[in-house]
């Protein structure tokens, strides 16, 4: 909200959806793939021809639990699947298989940080159901176009509590959730393909009031930043409209990220509406303390446990420990790299800095990077020995280890002629070479201006090609400048 409405408090309350990392939908055979061509990865269950059957999918009952076993939720030993009772021609069956009275995972919490504060944002549920079709509104100019593709794969619904106050803390939020699905493996996180999607339930209230005002449902939002600039938006609209004395009405809406604006697409339903009753077709399914006990198990270190692990085992500051965590890939490499005896400090700097660089800018991601986890130790130890200086490693040698994963890092820098083999007399010829060549800027110098080494450093580099170790060099041009003229 803007400085000129800082009189409201805003009430935000978000419903992710995570598509599960299943091979089949969660009541039929059908595939799951992204990307198949329309109506490919159907059957007449998923088009609910009459007399069909659903059958329920164990592995994505056992994600919902994993999930909810993260998030600090409880358990539900016994459940059951209700049906949700509404129109929209990309439901084949007319409703949607969900779960209502008995959500598998109960209550929980996250912890997220939006700048220094930390903040405990409560779950209301986590719960499974199917995700419906797509409707394609632009593939003919008269006509929408169905795809039952997606239709039936299994979903769970992250509904917290309206505990969120600001944009910022619902991107946090969000970022969190993305990097828990991606590490425990249940969901890819991927919001561009429509496997994580996110509605914004917001409403503002004067600051002080304890009341919930009437809320606004913004649906659809396809990516973290959209849902903070979607937030930021209809808060500015809600806050204008109440200072104008309109009365605001509980609707579903949907926001346009090209023109920054949010538009009505129908007043919001309430759970009556839905006219929820059990399945008649799917029977209660329970689980056992002893089953919800083997998946707790099969759980990896979450990414706090071992940030901290690294920061008090590695001697890695909080920073590089955090960011390498922020990943599951990322984090799994850089624990095989250690592996092969490289030194954590040093392999977290080139993995942080010029590594996730050349990934980014080759379009990349972590799960791309062939180079093995053994050379790492060799070219951590040419920096460390002084025969190659970081920075030629980063710009010029890891380039070439990305391309080349099968070469070493010794005969890759042999072939580049990177290789720092100067011995201190070269050094000292050089430094003597420079400083005689520049007797000006060697005066600055001596009368305070410390700053130009860097100058005198470069110009070392220039004509040893290289050649010449930087600590070493700076060693050799201090020696030589503190003498007298």
């Amino acid at each position: 909200m803007s400085d000129s409405h800082q009189a409201y408090e805003a009430v935000i309350g978000l419903e992710v959806h995570a598509q599960l990392r299943t091979v089949s939908k969660l009541f039929c055979g059908d595939e799951t793939a992204f990307g198949a061509s329309p109506n490919t990865q159907i059957s007449p269950i998923t088009l609910a021809h009459p007399g069909t059957l659903p059958m329920m999918n164990r592995k994505a009952v056992e994600h919902a639990i994993r999930l909810g076993l993260v998030c600090h939720s409880a358990i539900r030993l016994e459940n059951y699947f209700a049906r949700k009772n509404y129109f929209y021609p990309d439901l084949p069956k007319g409703y949607q298989i969900s779960q209502h009275t008995t959500p598998i995972c109960e209550g929980g919490w996250l912890d997220i940080r939006v700048g220094d504060a930390s903040r405990k944002i409560r779950l209301t549920r986590i719960h499974l159901e199917e995700d419906a079709g797509k409707s394609l509104h632009d593939q003919d100019p008269l006509r929408t176009c169905l795809d039952f593709n997606r239709a039936g794969t299994p979903l769970v619904e992250i509904v917290t509590e309206p505990d969120i106050r600001s944009s910022e803390e619902a991107f946090a939020f969000l970022t969190e959730i993305r990097r828990l699905v991606r590490w425990i493996g249940v969901c890819d996180g991927n919001m561009e393909e429509g496997s994580l999607r996110c509605d914004a339930n917001i409403s503002i209230r004067p600051k002080g009031e304890t009341k919930l005002g009437t809320r606004v449902e913004v649906k659809n939002l396809n990516s973290i930043r959209n849902v903070k600039k979607a937030i930021e938006v209809e808060l500015e609209r809600l806050t204008a409209m109440d200072r104008r004395g309109e009365k605001i009405l509980q609707e579903t809406r949907s926001f346009d990220a090209d023109k920054d604006r949010t538009f009505t697409i129908r007043t919001k339903e309430d759970a009556d509406d839905y006219r929820y009753f059990p399945d008649p077709d799917l029977t209660p399914f329970r689980f056992t303390e002893e089953d919800i006990e083997r998946i707790r198990q099969s759980l990896p270190a979450l990414p706090e446990a071992l940030a901290a692990a690294w920061t008090s085992n590695l001697g890695l500051g909080e920073y590089d420990a955090h960011e390498l965590t922020g990943d599951k890939e990322l984090a799994d490499y850089f624990t095989q790299s250690l592996g092969s005896g490289a030194p954590p400090k040093v392999l977290a700097n080139f993995l942080l800095g010029p590594l996730r660089s050349w990934l980014h800018e080759n379009h990349q991601s972590w799960i791309d990077v062939r180079i093995p986890p053994q050379a790492w130790q060799e070219l951590a130890r040419l920096v460390e020995e002084g025969r190659i200086s970081f920075s030629a490693a980063a710009s010029r040698l890891l380039p070439e280890l990305a391309a080349q994963p099968a070469v070493s890092p010794v005969e890759l820098a042999t072939r580049l002629d990177l290789l720092q083999d100067a011995g201190q007399d070269d050094i000292r010829k050089w430094v003597t070479e420079v400083l005689a060549s520049m007797p000006d800027k060697v005066a600055e110098y001596r009368k305070g201006k410390k700053g130009l080494i860097g100058l005198f450093m470069g110009e070392v580099k220039k004509i040893s090609r290289g050649k010449a170790d930087p600590r070493k060099t700076n060693d050799a041009l201090i020696e030589a400048l503190q003498k007298n003229p």
